[in-house]
């Protein structure tokens, strides 16, 4: 079973069996799709490169995670880039609220 996989040129995980060209593929490719910085506090989306729902479905291919502030390490996984997309503004958005929340 492979679980590795790259983007094509629409965006889409195809699956990539040649480890090597795997492994080139993830050094040189932008693989966050969103990274935004509010005070100190980060928030990163990107793509895996592997299916991390190891073997059950539907495959994982995307992660949000908060680097920071109360939600540190606060993680999501998702199917579909739309669906990360979204994840990717809810935890944004749980920032910018806990950020508002510590001015009160």
């Amino acid at each position: 079973m492979n679980n590795k996989y790259i983007l094509d040129e629409q965006g889409n995980p195809v699956p990539e069996p040649d480890l090597l060209k795997w492994g080139r593929w993830l050094e040189t490719t932008k693989r966050h799709i969103a990274k935004d910085q509010v005070g100190g506090v980060q928030i990163s989306t990107v793509f895996l490169g592997i299916d991390h729902s190891f073997g059950s479905r539907p495959p994982i291919f995307w992660e949000t995670m908060i680097f920071g502030g109360p939600h540190d390490q606060y993680q999501e996984r998702y199917s579909t880039r739309k669906e990360a997309e979204a994840g990717h503004q809810k935890a944004l958005n749980l920032v910018r609220d806990s950020l508002k929340d510590q001015e009160k």
